[in-house]
């Protein structure tokens, strides 16, 4: 078979706030004018509408929930090779025919979910841990890998408005390469994260990779 190797970095970018220079506040002003803001919004105060209440209560309990799963499986990982969405996607299966090519998938540093999609629909996916890696094998045509980075794998998280259950607590970030033919090719990413990598994976997101 011929190999098609490519080293696939996803960039995160760095952004710095810098307060500007010579400038100077009042602090005179700035006392007076708060107090005044006091009490020329005294007894002004909107009230909180059931709706607004509704919401809030809601971010509330999502945002418990949240602490809660990061605490339970912040650490959690799966092992190399895992089909967590099995029950949705099927288990993967190896291609044994003359007509098959493969993509071997090297994970660096960081917990890596990756789907292989054909026509959009997902046909191979599985689970790999740092610094491990794990091959894919399928008949020859066109097909597009998705790469779901993260840390903590929370069995239970709501994925897909609902489609799905599984999925990271934290660190998310989703990539994907284009479309690739495969005839009797071996097809390899090397996935690295790093900061201002000068090759880096399309931006993706869950729906799209799911």
């Amino acid at each position: 078979m011929k190999k098609i190797n490519l080293v696939t970095v996803l960039s995160l970018s760095l952004l710095s706030c810098t307060q500007k220079e010579g400038t100077n506040f009042n602090e005179t002003n700035i006392i007076h004018d708060s107090t005044s803001s006091v009490n020329n919004y005294e007894n002004v105060t909107p009230q909180e509408t059931e709706e607004e209440k509704k919401i809030r209560k809601n971010n509330e309990e999502k945002l418990r929930k949240e602490k809660e799963a990061e605490q339970l499986y912040g650490n959690n990982s799966l092992e190399t090779g895992a089909t967590p969405y099995s029950k949705y996607y099927g288990d993967n299966s190896d291609c044994e025919d003359r007509g098959c090519s493969k993509i071997n998938v090297t994970a660096s540093n960081s917990d890596v979910l990756v789907t292989i999609k054909k026509n959009d629909e997902v046909v191979r996916h599985a689970y790999i841990q740092a610094g491990d890696s794990y091959t894919f094998s399928f008949p020859n045509g066109t097909y597009q890998a998705f790469f779901y980075y993260g840390k903590g794998w929370n069995p239970n998280k709501v994925m897909k408005n609902g489609e799905l259950e599984g999925g990271f607590v934290s660190n998310e970030e989703v990539g994907k390469d284009d479309p690739q033919s495969l005839f009797n090719n071996i097809l390899e990413y090397e996935l690295v994260l790093q900061q201002n990598g000068n090759f880096s994976t399309r931006p993706s997101n869950i729906e799209e990779a799911l």
